[in-house]
């Protein structure tokens, strides 16, 4: 088995999930008493939030980089980024290490590719949803059609982000305002939602909406777990 490396911290939150997916997965395909082998370092997520919000992402990808080394460095034998939004910065990774970057949109994207779907809805930050290093390769490499939500609606998207879910906020609220939104992206034609921020899944799940819902936590966990098992 080879050893999954995580970067983690953006937030905790969910990169406490990672660790769960990762774990959970590798004991029901080998059973008994076997877990992960995995080796995780992880940001203080104040810090990263204040250089985010700065525009400051030469900082962030220094930050991400050196995360990325010291993973190589305590024998991982590749890096997951536990976040979508960071991926923005994600070259600094495969530009400081020899070991294999997997980016959460190509796992996201085969995910899709595999459903059959076309065109998907994708939530998350601004950043994420406004900048094209995440569409691009949905778009490009999947061949897929990704709707955004209107202005209005990311900035309700991003803040309910920031402000609750990175805290550990779940709100009954806020969730109404999530499917909602999520209605409205139905009725333009998404066949699926990408939950493009990885607390997302902490307030929504698929029992939620009528249409696919793509964790892409749990799709990034779940390509770092095949390629530990040599699949």
């Amino acid at each position: 088995m080879k050893t999954i490396g995580l970067i983690g911290g953006m937030s905790w939150e969910s990169s406490k999930v990672y660790y769960e997916h990762v774990n959970t997965m590798i004991k029901q395909q080998l059973g008994g008493s076997h877990s992960a082998k995995v080796v995780m370092t992880s940001v203080d997520f104040g810090e990263i939030e204040k250089l985010t919000f700065e525009g400051n992402w030469n900082k962030i990808g220094d930050i991400i980089a050196n995360e990325s080394i010291k993973l190589e460095k305590a024998g991982a034998d590749m890096v997951l980024l536990c976040t979508n939004t960071i991926h923005l910065v994600s070259d600094r990774i495969t530009n400081s290490v020899a070991i294999p970057f997997f980016h959460i949109a190509d796992a996201t994207g085969e995910a899709i590719q595999n459903d059959g779907l076309q065109k998907v809805a994708l939530l998350g930050t601004k950043f994420t949803m406004e900048r094209d290093f995440y569409t691009k390769i949905l778009q490009a490499v999947y061949g897929l059609e990704v709707l955004i939500p209107n202005p209005e609606e990311r900035q309700v998207i991003h803040d309910i982000i920031y402000n609750e879910l990175v805290k550990g906020v779940l709100s009954e609220k806020s969730k109404a305002v999530y499917l909602e939104i999520i209605a409205s992206l139905e009725k333009r034609g998404a066949q699926g939602i990408i939950a493009g921020c990885t607390e997302i899944p902490l307030l929504i799940s698929q029992s939620d909406i009528s249409i696919p819902l793509f964790d892409t936590a749990k799709i990034h966990s779940a390509k770092a777990v095949s390629i530990a098992l040599g699949q």
